[in-house]
């Protein structure tokens, strides 16, 4: 069973979305091939205060964030992290041969959503993007703006009748949250529920506490 996930990160606000989805996708035994934009990486710095070298990206320090601040972990990773720089367009993720479970942009800033849409992607993750609405893959693409522009609405547009998830971060309430971690988890629930991952992030709607 092919096991692999690609997760794209780029420049919008919300770098604990990534960390976590990388972390419950290790633990749930999938690869995950991962790229991070450059507008990303001063993302992860500012909202994370973890440093990233884009030549030699290590999770590690990333994921290990998420323990400092009393998120719990997914589990033990059985899986892996397969990195590529995001200027890399021989990396296995840019072919169409190269089959996945899907693909995860998150966030997806609206510059990223653009060039997906508009078929003008000038790095790895547009690529990667592309190559899942070509070949009829799941591409979920989680943006974090507000408000929103008549443009970037119509971009959402576009996206979803091209195949594309448009799953905004938006947090529900309804599981009665008693932390900022478990804001990020409904989203990153979500997400999985996408990509068909079984996952007990989250007290769903019907289910007693």
């Amino acid at each position: 069973m092919n096991r692999r996930i690609v997760v794209g990160v780029t420049g919008a606000s919300g770098a604990w979305y990534a960390a976590r989805l990388v972390d419950v996708l290790l633990a749930s035994g999938r690869d995950v091939y991962l790229s991070v934009s450059e507008a990303a990486r001063e993302v992860i710095g500012h909202e994370m205060g973890v440093p990233v070298d884009l030549d030699r990206f290590d999770p590690a320090g990333w994921l290990a964030a998420l323990e400092r601040h009393n998120q719990t972990r997914g589990g033990p990773a059985t899986g892996r992290v397969v990195y590529s720089r995001v200027d890399d367009l021989t990396a296995p993720i840019a072919s169409g041969s190269f089959l996945t479970e899907g693909m995860v942009v998150c966030p997806c800033s609206s510059a990223t959503l653009s060039a997906i849409v508009h078929g003008t992607g000038r790095n790895l993750i547009h690529r990667a993007a592309e190559v899942h609405l070509k070949e009829g893959r799941k591409l979920v693409l989680v943006p974090r703006e507000t408000p929103l522009s008549l443009v970037q609405l119509e971009n959402m547009g576009r996206a979803v009748r091209a195949g594309a998830v448009i799953l905004p971060a938006m947090p529900g309430f309804y599981h009665r949250p008693e932390s900022v971690g478990q804001l990020v988890d409904f989203v990153v629930a979500r997400i999985c529920d996408q990509l068909g991952i079984r996952n007990q992030l989250i007290r769903r709607w019907g289910e007693e506490a």
